[in-house]
């Protein structure tokens, strides 16, 4: 059970580096389009909030698609003879739930840094920027 959760914790924070590294890259690219936008008118808020919701977005995706690829591999395994060992899985909408809200905190917290690094970029460097 604590190899299980220590498994889980680290592969959280993998992921967590992976989307903030993406998210990253993503304002680096980004940077003329969010000079405009702060050009005419956005507010540093608005420019957070839209890095916000893209990394939680993107971790909802990923968590969906974990949640699926789990749910394929355990359907797999209860096909696999065993012995006399049987294996069952238990999905409850519960530990559905609570998985995919786990992964969009995780890239809530991930994307703090680069939404918040992009939402205080300068206007006119950002314009100049290539």
């Amino acid at each position: 059970s604590i190899f299980l959760g220590s498994v889980g914790a680290i592969s959280l924070l993998v992921g967590g580096i992976g989307i903030m590294n993406i998210m990253l890259v993503s304002v680096t690219e980004r940077t003329r389009e969010i000079g405009i936008r702060k050009a005419i008118g956005a507010r540093r808020r608005d420019i957070l909030l839209q890095f916000l919701i893209e990394a939680a977005a993107l971790s909802f995706t990923g968590g969906l698609i974990g949640l699926l690829l789990g749910l394929a591999g355990s359907s797999l395994m209860r096909n696999i003879p065993m012995g006399n060992m049987t294996i069952s899985a238990i999905i409850s909408p519960t530990i559905v739930i609570i998985a995919l809200a786990v992964s969009i905190g995780t890239g809530l917290i991930s994307g703090t840094y680069p939404a918040s690094r992009a939402a205080r970029l300068d206007p006119i460097e950002s314009l100049r920027h290539e």
